[in-house]
């Protein structure tokens, strides 16, 4: 154990800790997303990583510069989460390349700098927001999940289809009256379908919004949840399946 997991709370260690007693699909506070965390520090990061997927992020992680723009060449991402003071590949040469591919990704840099002139470089090099350590675990969270509302479209307050909607921003499912004991995958799933508004979603985008680069793109994930959605969803079926072309809720 490194000194470095003291910038977490003990809480922020256990993210189930901070969750328990809340309800089921409440946590998230907000949509799916997939997220990018670089920092050295192997416990510090498989801490913030496991934390990250209980609140229903999809999450990749780096332990260098190198990788970190290795991740960002092949996938996308919502938000990166990038400590400044990175081996090798400094984290200030990431961020500049990042902010020079225009790519949408929004970066949220960590760094045991506190001064403010260290900051003020931080977001000159592109950065669009700044964290120093010690961090609470909830205010990262809350962080993260702002850039990622700012790094795509809004979506509305709730998302529908007949009698059956989706509260983003409370991760909350109601058919016809009745909450739906969905899983975090589930609800990212049905997140996705939704607000495809009619589009069929192809099982590789899924797989790339709702998973992070250890699921394996040839197994049946995907179909294996969405059938599990279908049953929870219950009679009428709603979610339809399109040959060759994807899964879709509606017509567009």
């Amino acid at each position: 154990m490194t000194e470095n997991v003291t910038w977490l709370s003990p809480a922020a260690c256990d993210p189930g800790e901070q969750a328990a007693g809340m309800p089921w699909g409440t946590r998230s506070g907000g949509r799916a997303m997939r997220v990018l965390v670089t920092e050295d520090d192997e416990i510090l990061a498989t801490a913030l990583a496991a934390g990250l997927r209980r609140e229903g992020m999809a999450v990749d992680v780096a332990l260098d510069g190198a990788a970190a723009l290795e991740h960002v060449a092949v996938n996308r991402y919502d938000v990166v989460v990038l400590d400044r003071d990175l081996p090798g590949v400094h984290g200030d040469d990431v961020c500049r390349a990042l902010a020079a591919g225009r790519s949408g990704t929004r970066v949220l840099m960590l760094t045991a700098a506190r001064s403010v002139q260290e900051r003020v470089e931080g977001l000159g090099l592109g950065a669009d927001d700044y964290l120093p350590k010690p961090f609470d675990f909830a205010e990262l969270v809350a962080r993260i999940r702002a850039l990622g509302r700012r790094a795509v479209a809004p979506l509305p307050a709730s998302l529908a289809h007949g009698d059956l909607s989706l509260d983003p921003a409370r991760r909350v499912a109601v058919r016809a009256g009745r909450r739906l004991p969905l899983t975090p995958k589930e609800l990212a799933v049905l997140e996705c379908l939704l607000a495809a508004d009619g589009r069929p979603v192809p099982a590789e985008e899924l797989l790339e919004r709702v998973w992070d680069e250890a699921a394996d793109p040839f197994t049946s994930t995907v179909k294996t949840t969405i059938g599990r959605l279908r049953a929870k969803l219950g009679d009428p079926p709603v979610i339809q399946t399109v040959r060759e072309s994807g899964y879709r809720i509606g017509e567009p």
